[in-house]
C-alpha cells in the first residue's frame, strides 16, 4: 500500500509496520500505527523522537498490547506525516499530540515518550493534566544537567544547533541510502544495534526508503533539534522546568545506562528532584531502550502499571458509557486524500 495510488481514508487500514497503518485528518494527513489491543484496557499514546516514526515502537508495542490499547502518531515532518506547513518545533507537535488525543478518544490516556516525545509528552501532561493520566518516559529529553557529554554527540549538538549546518548535515544523512541511514541512526541510539530485531529494522529501512522522496526533511529535523535544545537549555529551559515540577500523575522513568545523548545522570537527578516517580535504569542499554530490550522495557512498564501505575492505568481504561459514541465518531465519514508519492512535493 505505501507509496501506492489508491486513496486513503482515515478509518482504512493496512498490515504494515507491526500494526495496523492508518491515516487522521488534522489540518492535513497525519499517519499513526494501530497496535491493537483491549478495547477494555488501558489507551497508551506513544510519542517517538527526533528523527523517528511511529515505527521505533514495532518492537515494543505487541508485548504491551496483550493488556493494553497501543497507538503510536507520527508527529510533523517525521515519518509519513509530512509538515504541510505545519510547525515540526516541540510547541508546535505537542499542540498535534493535544489534538491526535481527543480526536481518537475522550478518555484520559498514559503517554509512552521516548527522546524528543518524551520531552513533548511532559509538556502536554503539565499543558493539559486531565488529558494525560500519566507518564512512562523512556530516555526523554530531560532538563540539560552538568555532565561530562560524549564528544560525538556534543559535536553533532553544536552542528545541529546552527540553522543552516543542521539542515546541511541532517539533509546529508536522509541522502544516504536507506539501509546506511537508518544504521548510522541505530548505531547512535543504540549500545549494540545488533539487538534490535531484523523485522523491526527492516520497517524503519522501508519508512527511510519512502522519507527520501520527500522534500524538506533536513529542514524539518533541523528546526525540532533546535527546540529540543532551546527548551532544554540550562538559560532556556526554566518554563520546561517549572511545567515538570507542576506534574501530579503518576510516571515511570526508564532510562538505559549507556545511553550517550541523554545521560543517565540527568535521569537520577530528574527521580531525586521528583520522588513520586519511579525510576529504572537499564544496564548496557542505550538510548532506545523499547527496541534495544524490548521485554525489559515492557517487563518494567506491565509491573509499574500494577502497582505505582495502576491509578494512571485505570483512568486510561475507557468508561463503557462512553466507548459507544467514540465507536460513533470514528464511524463518520472521513476527509480522503492520496497517500504521498514518491519524489512529491513537501
Amino acid at each position: 500500500m505505501m507509496g501506492g495510488q489508491r486513496k486513503l481514508a482515515a478509518g482504512d487500514t493496512a498490515p504494515e509496520f507491526g500494526g495496523q497503518s492508518r491515516w487522521i485528518d488534522l489540518d492535513g494527513p497525519v499517519h499513526y500505527l494501530d497496535f491493537g489491543g483491549p478495547a477494555d484496557g488501558p489507551m497508551i499514546v506513544c510519542v517517538h523522537g527526533l528523527s523517528g516514526s511511529a515505527v521505533n515502537w514495532s518492537a515494543i508495542a505487541p508485548l504491551l498490547a496483550v493488556r493494553s490499547r497501543i497507538l503510536a502518531p507520527d508527529l510533523a515532518g517525521h515519518g509519513l506525516t509530512r509538515s504541510t506547513g505545519r510547525g515540526t518545533d516541540v510547541a508546535a507537535n505537542r499542540a498535534l499530540l493535544h489534538r491526535f488525543i481527543a480526536a481518537v478518544t475522550t478518555s484520559p490516556v498514559i503517554l509512552m515518550g521516548n527522546s524528543m516525545g518524551g520531552m513533548i509528552s511532559l509538556l502536554e501532561a503539565s499543558a493539559a493534566p486531565p488529558v494525560v493520566a500519566g507518564l512512562i518516559l523512556i530516555d526523554p529529553a530531560l532538563p540539560f544537567v552538568p555532565a561530562r557529554p560524549d564528544p560525538f554527540v556534543a559535536a553533532l549538538f553544536v552542528v545541529g544547533a546552527v540553522p543552516g549546518l543542521g539542515r546541511a548535515m541532517l539533509g546529508h544523512v536522509h541522502r544516504l541510502p536507506p539501509e546506511r541511514a537508518v544504521a548510522r541512526v541505530l548505531s547512535l541510539c543504540c549500545a549494540d544495534a545488533s539487538r534490535v530485531p531484523p523485522e523491526v529494522i527492516a520497517h524503519h529501512v522501508e519508512i527511510a526508503r519512502q522519507r527520501a522522496g520527500f522534500s524538506g526533511t533536513g529542514r524539518d529535523i533541523s528546526t525540532a533539534m533546535r527546540s529540543v535544545i532551546a527548551t532544554a537549555g540550562v538559560a532556556t529551559g526554566q518554563a520546561y522546568r517549572r511545567g515538570i515540577r507542576s506534574l501530579t500523575c503518576p510516571v515511570l522513568l526508564l532510562h538505559g545506562e549507556r545511553d550517550r545523548l541523554v545521560p543517565a545522570s540527568a535521569a537520577r537527578a530528574a527521580a531525586r528532584a521528583n520522588p513520586s516517580w519511579s525510576l529504572v535504569v537499564l544496564p548496557g542499554v542505550g538510548h532506545v531502550p523499547q527496541l534495544e530490550a524490548p521485554q525489559e522495557c515492557a517487563a518494567a512498564i506491565t509491573e509499574w502499571l500494577g502497582s505505582a501505575g495502576r491509578s494512571a492505568a485505570e483512568s486510561a481504561t475507557p468508561d463503557p458509557r462512553r466507548r459507544s459514541s467514540e465507536q460513533s465518531v470514528r464511524r463518520r465519514p472521513a476527509h480522503r486524500w492520496r497517500l504521498p508519492r514518491r519524489g512529491g512535493s513537501h
